[in-house]
């Protein structure tokens, strides 16, 4: 299985940078590329432990829908979700905060593996490793924008 990990330095506190990546609202303005939208979410946006959110997005072409739970979660330096239904066979995304001076050092693990057997392994090497690696800079740098602004910083 294809695992991949991006870090991101984030001027802000681990408290902000956390709140932000468990926010469904801002998951959605960092996946716009994908017309991601959430299908169902807790009413606060913010996920918990045990809580689990569908978001609907357009990939390759092809509109999806994947259905995500929170399986580990300690408050400010860890969450994982996992994919419960969706494209993939296997979805693990493990996002980790680790106050670092002033800011925060932002690590996701991606672990995946699709469907298909060897043809499965053959796109996900080929295509979508890289794939999900852009999409989740793309979403990093997004998330880092809204962190280092000043309200973000006090809230």
């Amino acid at each position: 299985m294809p695992v991949i990990q991006v870090e991101t330095y984030i001027g802000a506190s681990a408290d902000v940078c956390f709140d932000l990546a468990r926010n469904v609202h801002a998951h959605v303005s960092s996946a716009e590329r994908s017309k991601e939208r959430v299908v169902s979410a807790p009413e606060s946006g913010l996920l918990e432990l045990g809580d689990e959110v569908v978001f609907e997005a357009v990939h390759f072409g092809v509109k999806q829908r994947l259905r995500s739970k929170v399986v580990e979660y300690d408050r400010p330096r860890l969450f994982v979700d996992e994919m419960q239904s969706g494209a993939f066979k296997v979805l693990r995304h493990v996002h980790e905060f680790e106050q670092v001076g002033a800011g925060t050092k932002m690590v996701d693990q991606m672990t995946f593996e699709s469907p298909f057997g060897f043809l499965g392994a053959v796109l996900d090497r080929l295509l979508l490793t890289g794939y999900l690696r852009r999409f989740l800079i793309a979403r990093n740098s997004v998330l880092k924008r809204l962190a280092e602004t000043p309200t973000a910083r006090h809230s």
